[in-house]
């Protein structure tokens, strides 16, 4: 509903935090799949084994022969519960930021600004989202160790119960300062290419600013985002998915990821994983944009008319 003005009436905080929540829960039923291939993609070859998949596609046929169909969506809870905690957490602050250092007159923050607002809110969203990201991580990559170590978890209420209990408290945070590295790369990332991609193709004879100029801004944003988030993601992922023998992990930190990767798997192997992360960015996006603008819709037709 608009007001006197013709100005359109802003939802309630809450409101807008909750539904920043729900849409990207419902872009990641779409794009967990490949949420699932870039994670086994990045666990393979680790510890300098022979790699299992040499192909994302080659990813693919293995858990569907192996594991059937429905294991594609191995980790959905945990992938549900990263966008209640992280993309809800990362919106609130965001919006409370960008209000607290608008002018008086309304006036918003510049460009470089914003960034900085941006990453900040990613990296409060990714500590607060990290219980969720370990668990995914743990949940989706199950399927590729011999059955007798597999954890098992049954969904992502007793993974975290099960780490709690049996690794300690702390452990739910492990890997916390990759992902929080991780969510600032790709804010920074994202807020820059998305409208400069954006600015490039209105520009164009062949692009009006609706949802097909969305999405190729979204893709070609996704494109740049992963190529620059890649590294610090699979440090995370091996992290994250590590066991701990006799007191000893697998690594002793981020450095120690790079290092080994490198000098075990190759340079490239720090993009393993590359087209099932791309595939996954730029189409959550786009759901997550038209998932959200379809809400808010609905709510000022139902409760602001």
């Amino acid at each position: 509903m608009s007001t006197k003005e013709g100005k359109i009436q802003p939802l309630p905080k809450p409101v807008k935090f909750a539904f920043g929540g729900l849409a990207g829960m419902g872009g990641t039923i779409f794009v967990q799949p490949l949420d699932l291939l870039k994670n086994r993609m990045q666990l393979s070859g680790a510890g300098g084994k022979a790699k299992e998949h040499k192909t994302t596609f080659h990813a693919l046929s293995k858990v569907l022969r192996s594991e059937g169909p429905l294991a594609l969506y191995t980790g959905l809870s945990a992938g549900l519960f990263r966008q209640a905690t992280y993309t809800t957490t990362r919106l609130g602050i965001y919006t409370i930021l960008f209000d607290t250092f608008s002018k008086s007159d309304g006036t918003p923050p510049n460009f470089f600004f914003k960034a900085a607002l941006g990453m900040t809110a990613g990296a409060c969203g990714a500590f607060v989202g990290t219980p969720a990201e370990i668990s995914l991580i743990r949940m989706t990559s199950d399927g590729r160790l011999p059955p007798d170590q597999r954890r098992g978890y049954k969904h992502v209420f007793d993974a975290l119960a099960r780490i709690t209990r049996e690794e300690g408290l702390f452990t739910l945070w492990r890997g916390c300062v990759p992902t929080i590295a991780r969510a600032m790369v790709v804010n920074a990332a994202q807020l820059a290419s998305y409208s400069q991609a954006k600015q490039f193709l209105l520009s164009t004879a062949y692009f009006h600013d609706n949802i097909y100029c969305h999405f190729g801004a979204s893709m070609i944003s996704g494109l740049v985002t992963t190529a620059a988030s890649m590294p610090v993601d699979i440090v995370k992922t091996r992290i994250q998915s590590m066991k701990v023998v006799n007191g000893k992990p697998e690594y002793s930190g981020a450095v120690d990821v790079l290092t080994r990767v490198v000098r075990n798997e190759g340079v490239l192997s720090l993009w393993k994983g590359f087209t099932p992360y791309y595939a996954r960015l730029g189409p959550h996006t786009v759901l997550t944009f038209i998932f959200l603008e379809q809400m808010n819709k609905h709510y000022r037709r139902l409760f602001m008319s």
